[in-house]
């Protein structure tokens, strides 16, 4: 077994030559992708539940959906007629000074109207009437479309 324990000698030689070792520069990334991936999937699972709101039954209709790129204005009207804008619910006089401070006064938002399949006409009346009072003219009442083959309930 040698030992070489670099007393003196020629330089040349490689004897009383210290090797300089640089530090390493580069950042190990892996470990911060794993981590993105893992945030990614949790969100994309939680984000389909976070934007169901107040839970109503909507009428049925035939109407086909309407495509919006901003995110809705809702006004829901539950079956006991308490009145919710987004998920908060307020009273009725509430809706139309809520509504003029989000919008920032632009009565030209496009408001959408949820209202319970079994609530009183008169709650969601006294809402569109709310916001008619209010300048909102674009107003849009959110249903549900039959299934097909879905019998028609006739009375």
């Amino acid at each position: 077994m040698a030992v070489k324990l670099g007393g003196g000698g020629h330089p040349s030689r490689g004897h009383s030559r210290r090797r300089k070792f640089a530090a390493m520069a580069d950042i190990n990334v892996t470990p911060m992708v794993d981590v993105m991936l893992v945030l990614l999937i949790i969100f994309m699972v939680t984000a389909p539940l976070l934007t169901v709101g107040v839970e109503v039954e909507l009428p049925k209709t035939s109407a086909e959906a309407m495509s919006n790129p901003e995110e809705p204005l809702v006004v829901t009207v539950r079956s006991d007629n308490a009145v919710f804008l987004q998920e908060t619910q307020i009273g009725i006089e509430e809706v139309g000074p809520r509504l003029k401070a989000i919008t920032m006064n632009k009565p030209d938002t496009i408001i959408y109207v949820r209202g319970d399949a079994t609530a009183n006409w008169d709650g969601i009346a006294q809402v569109l009437a709310e916001l008619q009072a209010n300048g909102f003219n674009k107003v849009g009442i959110v249903t549900d479309t039959k299934a097909s083959g879905e019998p028609e309930k006739k009375k």
